[in-house]
């Protein structure tokens, strides 16, 4: 298989703009349909478009979608990412199958598990980093209402308790999911989120750019608190020094230990190759040789702006691009800024 050169805000294969809801919708639908030819496909449909208002900002009630890494397109890949997963499980014997209805909610919670990042109007918070260390249980609020909408009305409780393993507010083991087939579902999400994030064709600049600054916001990151607490992260090349054994500890714990290898399905979805490791790898090796050289800015230089409510509106249409979408596109400073109601970082292990 040639080499992909790919473009930014496009899939591993280049070939999917990640950026659209539109277009992943398409592609996610026509994964499900393959699933199951006749199955009802309307309730992913109307999820799409819930999440192009919710992160656009026209839902009324939530402000959208403010943070710069957990951006619409990072939501987005993930919900192709678990379509693919999906795809490869259902290609093995029929026994152990998800089924389609499984499978949609599936998709429905990859595609909602960030949604716990944006403000509601009644949210003291002024940012929606602000809400990193809770915001899965907020995501899993927001699929608890919105899924009875849809014609899921048994599986709110559910998906409130499928979102965790994504983050790390809730031990594994503690997640209160018994049935094997939802665990394995479970065990898609958490893997999808973390393939979504790593294998972007930005994951590098993107840690250093977007997510230190949403970090620096809830307390993550940045100087010393007053009372002497340290954060995780006193800088971004202290952060990005810290990936790769961010990356061996998840691996070994989560993808390969507790989530069981799902990642294998991608590469039954692909024919073979799994495309989201490969580039995985290509970015922990370009990490390497950066740090070994000591040059975290000027080489790691690759320029991707986010997908946030203002940039999101003009991939809809919504609105002409301008000086204030491009700015509300990247962290306005690099300066440390603080806001009211910031949380205690110290037993957050970040996703």
């Amino acid at each position: 298989m040639r080499e992909v050169i790919r473009r930014n805000h496009y899939d591993v294969t280049d070939r999917v703009f990640v950026a659209d809801p539109r277009i992943v919708c398409e592609e996610v639908c026509a994964l499900l349909r393959r699933l199951e030819p006749n199955g009802e496909l309307r309730p992913v449909e109307t999820a799409f478009d819930v999440f192009s208002r919710l992160y656009s900002g026209t839902l009324p009630g939530y402000a959208g979608c403010e943070t710069w890494y957990h951006d619409a397109q990072h939501s987005l890949d993930c919900a192709l990412v678990m379509a693919r997963l999906l795809d490869g499980h259902e290609r093995g014997t029929a026994d152990g199958r998800m089924g389609g209805r499984r499978a949609r909610l599936g998709v429905i919670a990859a595609l909602f598990h960030d949604a716990g990042y944006i403000r509601r109007s009644a949210d003291e918070e002024q940012h929606g980093a602000q809400f990193t260390l809770y915001h899965v249980r907020r995501s899993g609020d927001f699929l608890a209402e919105f899924l009875p909408s849809v014609g899921f009305v048994e599986e709110g409780a559910l998906a409130e308790q499928l979102v965790h393993f994504t983050g790390y507010e809730v031990a594994l083991d503690r997640i209160d999911v018994h049935d094997p087939l939802d665990r394995r579902l479970g065990f898609m999400l958490g893997t999808a989120d973390v393939l979504a994030q790593m294998s972007d064709r930005c994951y590098l600049e993107k840690c250093r750019d977007f997510l230190y600054p949403e970090f620096e916001i809830c307390g993550l990151a940045g100087a010393p608190h007053p009372d002497g607490t340290k954060p995780l992260y006193d800088s971004r090349e202290d952060l990005l020094r810290k990936t790769p054994g961010f990356h061996d500890k998840i691996w070994k714990e989560r993808m390969d230990g507790y989530f069981e290898s799902v990642y294998r399905y991608a590469a039954a979805h692909f024919g073979g190759r799994n495309l989201y490791l490969d580039v995985i790898q290509g970015h922990l090796r370009r990490l390497r040789e950066v740090l070994e050289t000591n040059r975290i800015h000027e080489g790691l230089r690759r320029r991707s702006d986010c997908i946030n409510a203002g940039p999101l509106r003009v991939v809809l249409g919504l609105e002409p691009a301008g000086a204030e979408v491009r700015a509300a596109a990247r962290p306005s400073s690099y300066k440390r800024r603080t806001y009211p109601g910031a949380v205690d970082p110290r037993h957050y292990v970040p996703t």
